[in-house]
């Protein structure tokens, strides 16, 4: 690719990609509401607030591909969710039709379907529960993803992403758990790739414990390496194990099932 746009690039998995994408286009183009600091020789900082389609139509102009983490990452009030969430990612899809963008990795989450009971395995195939107005919001991404691809034929990977940290952090993240170096071959496989569509894709490791079952995006070729079980020793030493009912062990999305805003 020539040119690859990263919108979020100043949140965790933004800069992420930022640091370790370099090779996998000619000019990383930056993207957020947040400071970006200085452009390396490969980079191109553009700051944009995705609820502006003008900006957002100049902004992915001339681009290849993109790789989409902007907007709230956790949960909010829907006046906050909407324009970010919802209005920014239908401007990123519109712009990507009308500029000759084909191919989208779209960061949708966990909390998509997070109202699944933990003892519950679940693919592609099973119908969305968002436990959140955040979860709604990437319900919705998924579904326009969806549109574009089969009025439009713009490629995305939906990537249910679990919890993509350096570690995990408890005892849930120990099935949850993305390692960063397994989200960066996912993100590298998606622009590689002979033929994407639309395909979802649970963004997991190689955890013990697995909720999510990947076999929709076999042809993909992506199969994750790192595991969360190295970690096991350190969080059963360091975090407190919840009972066995409470919300972060019945539900896939664990507290965002019960969290309330009022």
């Amino acid at each position: 690719m020539k040119r690859l746009l990263i919108t979020g690039a100043a949140g965790g998995l933004g800069s992420l990609a930022r640091r370790r994408l370099a090779g996998l286009a000619d000019i990383l183009r930056l993207s957020d509401i947040a400071d970006l600091g200085q452009a390396a020789p490969h980079e191109e900082l553009v700051p944009c607030e995705l609820s502006d389609f003008a900006k957002v139509k100049s902004l992915v102009g001339g681009c290849d591909g993109i790789v989409h983490f902007g907007g709230i990452s956790v949960e909010n009030t829907w006046e906050k969710i909407l324009p970010a969430n919802i209005a920014g990612t239908y401007n990123i899809y519109e712009a990507a039709r009308l500029t000759g963008v084909k191919r989208v990795f779209f960061a949708s989450s966990n909390h998509a379907i997070g109202f699944y009971k933990r003892e519950t395995r679940i693919d592609a195939t099973d119908p969305v529960r968002p436990d959140s107005l955040y979860g709604v919001s990437k319900c919705f991404g998924e579904a326009l993803a969806r549109y574009y691809y089969d009025k439009y034929r713009v490629e995305t990977a939906v990537v249910r992403i679990g919890s993509c940290f350096p570690e995990p952090k408890d005892h849930r993240m120990m099935a949850t758990w993305l390692s960063e170096n397994d989200l960066v071959s996912l993100i590298e496989r998606v622009f590689t790739a002979a033929k994407l569509g639309y395909v979802t894709v649970f963004g997991a490791s190689d955890n013990e414990e697995q909720w999510w079952d990947n076999r929709c995006a076999g042809f993909l070729g992506w199969r994750p390496k790192d595991s969360s079980e190295p970690f096991r020793e350190k969080i059963d030493a360091t975090c407190e194990k919840p009972e066995s009912d409470a919300p972060v062990n019945r539900y896939h999305g664990g507290a965002f099932a019960i969290a309330r805003l009022d």
